[in-house]
């Protein structure tokens, strides 16, 4: 199991990341370089310094270099070069966000019945962004059949890269695991050999969107990476040895220095530099450390998330607002206790999933 080296590792990624969160703060504050969110529920976070991911990526890269033994750092030391380049690939998409794309309208029904708008039906004193293409032509419609449909706001859109352009910059990105000749040929015991190629694209493509995706409350993200990462240590501890849990060790130290910036009510969002950086590098250590399958399970509630929006977006299911965890707001639940109510989702499927697999 983890031992008494471990912890202090753990507590001095936790230390080493925090100061270096408040020192990235700071600067983000003095370039003014903040966030302005495009969830109506979310307006007051307007003003918040984004890009926090850096804090996290000095700590993780001061922590790798302290540590330096090639023969039992070797793990955490591409974990932490695959972290550092999709950082920058993230930031680039921080940074094409602060231009505006255009303006949303959110309006209110303020008739007495209710307004189809979109793929959404609004009750009477219910708001709503008018986001899609069929949302817009409605929305031009009814007000020139003059119901009862009122303006209260208009939210500003970040420009953003398209769902190609992303999945190419990520494909760039999972590509590195390749190049260092680390990557194995097998999960579990199966061997794949040349297959375990795709299969690693696909796994850290699909961890970014998780991440990215579930990036969207304070410490969200950052617990649930936290939460998954310890669970995944001990397992790669017991099964394949302390060079393949180190990563993770870092990466939930990282996440847990962050957080005591990032917990509600956030003082720094890490942006993508931050999501693209956490999914990358949790699922190199998982390949690396020979804990794929363990760590895909700790990470259910960001994939569930994931296929959840999928859904949304082939009209499977309707979500008046998108993410999951958006939607669970849009109905009242507090953004405290959807925290809440992720991370312990994680914590437990994390503990069943130790159970099963004989670690506990």
């Amino acid at each position: 199991m983890i031992g008494q080296v471990d912890v202090l590792i753990f507590a001095l990624t936790i230390i080493v990341t925090a100061l270096f969160t408040a020192v990235v703060r700071r600067e983000l504050l003095v370039a003014d370089i903040r966030d302005n969110p495009i969830i109506s529920e979310h307006r007051q976070k307007s003003g918040t310094p984004t890009m926090g991911g850096f804090g996290i990526l000095i700590g993780v890269s001061v922590m790798a270099l302290f540590l330096f033994d090639w023969h039992s750092t070797s793990y955490l030391l591409v974990t932490v070069i695959m972290m550092v380049v999709a950082g920058i690939f993230g930031m680039f998409d921080d940074l094409l966000g602060f231009k505006v794309k255009e303006y949303q309208k959110v309006v209110r029904n303020d008739g007495d019945k209710p307004v189809s708008i979109g793929l959404l039906t609004l009750e009477p004193g219910e708001e709503a962004r008018i986001a899609s293409e069929k949302a817009k032509a409605d929305y031009n419609k009814i007000v020139e059949q003059e119901h009862k449909l009122t303006l209260i706001d208009e939210i500003p859109i970040k420009s953003e890269t398209t769902e190609s352009e992303k999945i190419i910059t990520q494909f760039v990105v999972a590509c590195f695991v390749i190049l260092p000749g680390f990557l194995p040929t097998s999960v579990s015991g199966f061997e794949l050999g040349i297959l375990m190629i795709p299969l690693a694209l696909f796994a850290i493509i699909g961890s970014i969107n998780s991440v990215n995706l579930i990036d969207g409350m304070d410490g969200l993200a950052a617990g649930i990476i936290a939460i998954a990462s310890i669970a995944s240590a001990l397992y790669a501890n017991v099964t394949t040895g302390s060079v393949a849990a180190l990563p993770f060790i870092i990466i939930a130290g990282a996440c847990v220095g962050f957080l005591v910036l990032n917990h509600y009510p956030a003082k720094i969002f890490m942006g993508d530099t931050g999501s693209y950086a956490l999914g990358t590098g949790y699922m190199t250590a998982a390949l690396l450390g020979n804990s794929l399958i363990f760590s895909i399970i700790a990470l259910a509630v960001p994939i569930v998330s994931v296929i959840i929006s999928l859904l949304h977006r082939a009209h499977i299911i309707t979500l008046p607002v998108e993410p999951l965890h958006h939607t669970l707001n849009y109905h009242g639940m507090s953004e405290q206790k959807i925290i809440l109510l992720y991370w312990t989702v994680t914590l437990v499927i994390s503990i069943i999933a130790l159970f099963l697999f004989g670690i506990i």
